[in-house]
């Protein structure tokens, strides 16, 4: 049987399904139904005895799995530090130096920072939040001015602001607006002269006293220099609780939104959010960093993590395009449960399904949501059915939700369908109660024989979830069409909608006789 078969029990030979197969102890006696579940669990594992089993089996045979659990909300307000100025200063290289990792996108041209990204900083055990903006810039049109006024934003919610600046080029009319801009936010306000790689550069620095914001600061964002003396000084005046964050939860469930670019992550995020919190445009690529916000729908909080559309493989990226896509990785990563974002107005293509593949790999969560479904007419929808039932026949276990970010219809829709994905995400079935399930699921159907022999399940038990994860300790290969077919029967008998399942095994040869 190839790889891609199904299992299907109406092309076995009826005689190659016989009680006990090649190895006729191993099955024992029929399927019993009064026996109890521990009963059959005890003797399941004790017929174990006579195979070779490897030294990490007993751990497996010992443990009761590894259920990891949901961590209650806590609160948290750690004081805000905003990074502005104008394009190309070196904005994102500097928070990179301050957080001691790359994490925000950065790149040789102006214009790569877009939304109001914000990090986790610590310095000398104090935590912090940094928040990393777009170059701001005077009479800004189109997605330009979106840039700035979030830029602007960040000036209001923080309690100090780092005002960047490049100290080759010297003070400009740009900056000088953007010193009236700060004035009035009456923040305290850090002018931080960036490019100052050497000492020569510091007679160029002290020009920069004209911006009237106090003593230039020389760094190296690029190389370090004066960078842990400027934190050391933000540390004095930077208050303990903040006096413009509010309290956030640190427990709601993680949910990343993921799409080809242009398919309305953005706009979602905002109509949840309520406000324009991420900049959204007509142009294709607009969100280089992930953006994570708290929003409430239906009376539920959830963290949404704004990420880069993914354009094309890895391999073929280059730029902020490429570093985009590592980042929108790694927010899956964090994440528990990934909405994918489909444009139905569009073909569903092969970059759908490579994200939904992206997901399957990363064992998350998975929802999909048809977006622009307002925009839907009647003989696009007979063919997106058609796509729908051949493209996506592999994830038809995943809850399936039609909305439109633009309006915020059905947008509701979306809680019921994350809450049933989360639960099978965390769900763990007993051993006693899978051992059950795998007892008589084989008495009916066992595996086909093969060479004259029959590989039988011995045991199996779940070792973890998120995702949940079995491991199936047997006596020969199993075909991977068996495997599907018992992954269909697990989501028959335990639903499991909305989650991977994880089925491995561990073939196991019966010990010598003495």
């Amino acid at each position: 049987m190839s790889e891609e078969q199904e299992f299907d029990l109406s092309q076995v030979d009826p005689s190659e399904i016989i009680s006990g197969g090649g190895d006729a102890d191993l099955d024992g006696e029929e399927f019993d139904g009064n026996v109890t579940d521990e009963e059959r669990l005890r003797a399941m594992r004790s017929s174990l005895d006579s195979f070779e089993l490897e030294e990490d089996d007993r751990d497996i045979l010992t443990a009761d799995g590894e259920y990891i659990g949901f961590a209650e909300p806590s609160l948290e307000a750690f004081p805000v530090v905003a990074i502005v100025g104008r394009p190309n200063v070196g904005k994102s290289s500097l928070v990179n130096r301050i957080l001691g990792r790359r994490e925000a996108v950065v790149e040789d041209i102006p214009g790569v920072t877009r939304d109001r990204v914000t990090y986790q900083g610590l310095w000398n055990d104090r935590r912090f939040s940094l928040v990393d903006t777009g170059g701001w810039e005077p009479d800004a049109r189109g997605i330009d001015q979106s840039v700035a006024l979030q830029a602007e934003v960040a000036i209001e919610l923080c309690d100090v602001v780092l005002f960047v600046v490049d100290s080759r080029v010297g003070a400009t009319a740009t900056d000088e607006r953007v010193v009236q801009l700060l004035r009035r936010a009456k923040k305290p306000v850090f002018l931080v002269a960036n490019k100052a790689d050497d000492s020569i550069r510091d007679g160029e620095v002290s020009e920069l006293w004209s911006l009237g914001l106090g003593e230039p600061r020389p760094v190296s964002a690029a190389h370090g220099r004066g960078v842990a003396d400027l934190l050391d000084d933000i540390m004095k005046v930077l208050p303990e609780v903040s006096a413009v964050a509010q309290p956030k939860l640190a427990g709601p469930r993680r949910v990343a939104l993921l799409g080809r670019p242009n398919v309305g992550k953005s706009s979602l995020l905002n109509k949840a959010a309520g406000e324009e919190r991420v900049v959204v445009n007509e142009l294709a690529g607009t969100t280089r960093d992930p953006v994570d916000e708290q929003v409430e729908i239906a009376g539920r909080v959830w963290t949404f993590v704004d990420t880069a559309g993914i354009r094309r493989r890895v391999h073929l990226q280059k730029g902020a395009d490429f570093y985009a896509t590592l980042r929108t990785s790694a927010a899956l990563e964090k994440a528990e449960v990934a909405v994918v974002l489909i444009d139905v107005t569009q073909e569903i293509s092969d970059q759908d399904l490579r994200i939904i593949d992206l997901v399957l790999e990363s064992g998350r969560a998975l929802v999909l949501a048809f977006n622009k479904w307002d925009m839907l007419d009647d003989e696009r929808r007979k063919y997106l059915e058609r796509e729908i039932e051949q493209d996506l026949a592999h994830v038809d276990w995943a809850p399936r939700v039609n909305i439109s970010a633009r309006t915020g219809r059905h947008l509701e829709k979306l809680v019921p369908a994350l809450e049933q994905s989360l639960e099978s995400w965390d769900t763990r079935i007993p051993t006693a109660k899978f051992n059950a399930f795998l007892a008589e699921l084989v008495q009916e159907h066992p595996h086909p024989l093969r060479g004259g022999k029959q590989p039988r399940v011995l045991f199996g038990t779940q070792v973890q979830n998120r995702p949940p994860t079995f491991v199936l300790f047997v006596s020969g290969f199993l075909d991977p069409g068996y495997r599907r077919f018992i992954q269909r029967r697990l989501r028959e008998t335990y639903g499991f909608e909305g989650t991977p399942i994880v089925l491995n095994m561990r073939i196991r040869e019966r010990r010598e006789r003495r």
